[in-house]
């Protein structure tokens, strides 16, 4: 063998050693790595959405349910680049390289991406709009755009239907029909102070909708799949399927047909008073469920959100989270205190002078007068501060703190809402005489809304109080209570025994002094005669509460809450209205007549409730006694 050939023998093995251990370094050692990577580039995560829990009314009316659609979604950078290599196979096989410096080249290359990429920018839109199949409007330059945005993520399209987005899809090489799930509010802004809404991905933002997202939302099912470089699935490779879990459906206690009375109601009460705001609740008496939650501007979900709020509208639930002093509406505390003590009885004469001091406070009624003989029940249905001082010094500080708790104040209700606000209630210690001066006649506290629909359902439901309610109950995604139901049982309603049933029936029926009329005088007449339904007895208490000057830090004597809350019917409870109008120019009755009171809205609503419902009239009976 000669000298060349064993050189060259020694070198191809030489070769073939340095081959094989390339191979075997590449095999052994990178061979993982290089199979991950593979099978990472390979492997597509596809999401499935959960769908969203429908919310009903107490009748099983919608307020909120999920429309199912499709979002046309695209990754820019990758979909040029993928573009690029088609175009660049195409002029290859077309020997366009052969013919073209290679700067003339790319530039004929990105003409042609460019092209395409034009093309599905006019025919997107196009195939939309033929079909009507979004409710988004598309413009054909915005997609361009987004298309040659250097970026890896962009939304061509929402809320499409999910046949025309498979069909888009199809046709244009790198577009995704991503699901999409619509959430729907089929009544605009009525009850949407309650609902709230979510965000553009699915979450909850306001209201219901966010505390009680963990329930609505489910949980996402999610699988794996590999794709050819062309897109397209490989058989088989199906793996790791974990199906979605849909969110519950809830049926809230309120009432549609209700809540739209109310929401209407108060904004022609805002209207006619000239008020900066109004609401109210309306309350079961037996089970404190809420039937209707309403304020003024409430923002409707379906419309131009940026331009409702330029315009004042919110998603706010100010029944809930702006407490204010309630005034004289706090009376019916003492009153029900008084009673249930056995310090007082409904026909006790009580001389009540025109003011009273308190630990150095003087405090004087609405109305200047000299002596006057006002039975128990007078002091409440005239609203005579002094009087109902006189009481709460018999009941004391202490005892009066004690029945302030029992009636929830200073707590939130516990209500199935976000942002509630538990009040303003000094603790006792830190009382002083004119502490004790203004918390019996309501000043010196602040409620919520809610809280002053609590305190008079534990009076109307026999002394005890219910902490309110918004969820009915809860339904599993396959139609069945299931854990669910288990749930919403564990979490049912506290209940506190405040009043004996005795003395809240006495405390009821007292308070119909309130809306009593005396033809012959007006000595028995109460301060919301003209808030009465005829034919029933009903039961309620007008406030004023003078609203804090936030330039002097002391009372307004131009600028008021105007409270009302109220019992119907009186002999037979159902129903309790509370009532907030915020600084009232006139009355909320067309033409600002009713004077400035929130009487009115209560009789309208307690009407209302009592005709829809075929309540029978209450018995006649004998007109109380105010003043002897």
């Amino acid at each position: 063998m000669t000298r060349r050939i064993r050189a060259i023998l020694v070198f191809t093995v030489i070769l073939a050693v340095i081959l094989v251990g390339r191979l075997a370094w590449v095999q052994i050692v990178w061979g993982p790595d290089l199979a991950a990577q593979a099978q990472e580039q390979r492997a597509r995560v596809y999401t499935e959405p959960a769908r969203r829990g429908t919310v009903v009314d107490r009748s099983g009316n919608e307020l909120a349910y999920t429309m199912y659609a499709r979002s046309l979604t695209v990754s820019p950078n990758v979909l040029r680049d993928e573009l690029r290599e088609q175009q660049d196979l195409e002029m290859r096989v077309e020997g366009d390289a052969e013919e073209h410096s290679p700067e003339q080249y790319n530039a004929e290359l990105n003409t042609r991406v460019t092209a395409v990429l034009e093309d599905m920018a006019t025919r997107i839109p196009q195939m939309i709009s033929e079909t009507g199949a979004s409710s988004d409007d598309v413009d054909d330059s915005e997609i361009l755009d987004k298309l040659q945005a250097d970026s890896s993520y962009e939304v061509l399209v929402r809320n499409v239907d999910p046949d025309v987005a498979v069909e888009i899809a199809q046709e244009f090489h790198g577009v995704a029909a991503d699901h999409q799930n619509i959430r729907q509010y089929p009544n605009g802004a009525v009850g949407e102070n309650v609902l709230g809404r979510v965000s553009m991905d699915g979450q909850g933002q306001f209201g219901f909708e966010t505390s009680a997202d963990s329930l609505l939302s489910g949980i996402n099912g999610r699988s794996t799949e590999d794709v050819a470089t062309t897109g397209q699935a490989i058989p088989g490779t199906l793996r790791d399927v974990v199906p979605a879990v849909d969110g519950q459906d809830v049926r809230l206690t309120l009432d549609i047909d209700l809540q739209t009375y109310l929401q209407q109601l108060l904004e022609q009460a805002k209207t006619n008073s000239g008020a900066e705001s109004a609401e109210a609740v309306v309350l079961d008496v037996e089970t404190a469920e809420i039937l209707a939650m309403a304020n003024t501007d409430t923002i409707d979900p379906n419309g131009d959100i940026e331009e409702q709020l330029a315009d004042g509208k919110d998603f706010e639930n100010k029944s809930i989270s702006h407490p204010y002093e309630p005034g004289s509406v706090a009376k019916i505390i003492t009153a029900a205190a008084t009673i249930n003590e056995g310090l007082t009885t409904p026909d006790e004469v009580h001389q009540v002078p025109g003011t009273i001091d308190m630990a150095g406070v003087t405090v004087g009624d609405a109305w200047e007068h000299g002596v006057l003989p006002y039975t128990t029940t007078g002091i409440f249905g005239k609203s005579s501060n002094v009087g109902t001082l006189m009481l709460a010094e018999r009941l004391g500080e202490e005892k009066f703190a004690e029945y302030l708790a029992d009636f929830g104040l200073g707590a939130p209700t516990g209500v199935e809402l976000p942002n509630e606000s538990a009040g303003l209630l000094p603790p006792l210690e830190q009382w002083s005489g004119g502490t004790f001066a203004n918390l019996p006649i309501g000043q010196g506290m602040s409620w919520t809304t809610l809280q002053m629909a609590s305190v008079y359902q534990a009076i109307a439901n026999e002394g005890e109080r219910i902490e309110p309610r918004i969820v009915a109950d809860v339904e599993g995604a396959d139609g069945s209570d299931g854990d669910a139901g288990e749930a919403v049982e564990d979490n049912l309603p506290e209940s506190t025994q405040v009043i004996s049933p005795e003395a809240a029936r006495t405390v009821t029926d007292m308070f119909r002094a309130t809306m009593q009329t005396d033809p012959a005088g007006g000595d028995q007449s109460g301060t919301a005669g003209a808030s009465a339904i005829e034919g029933y007895q009903t039961s309620g208490k007008t406030g004023t509460a003078q609203k804090v000057d936030e330039d002097t830090g002391a009372y307004s004597n131009s600028e008021y809450w105007i409270t009302f809350a109220g019992i119907a019917p009186a002999d037979d409870p159902r129903f309790v209205v509370a009532v907030m109008v915020d600084n009232p120019a006139r009355g909320v009755m067309e033409g600002g007549a009713g004077g400035q009171s929130a009487g009115p809205i209560f009789q309208a609503v307690a009407s209302w409730l009592l005709d829809r419902d075929n309540i029978p009239p209450s018995p006649e009976t004998e007109p109380l006694v105010l003043q002897r």
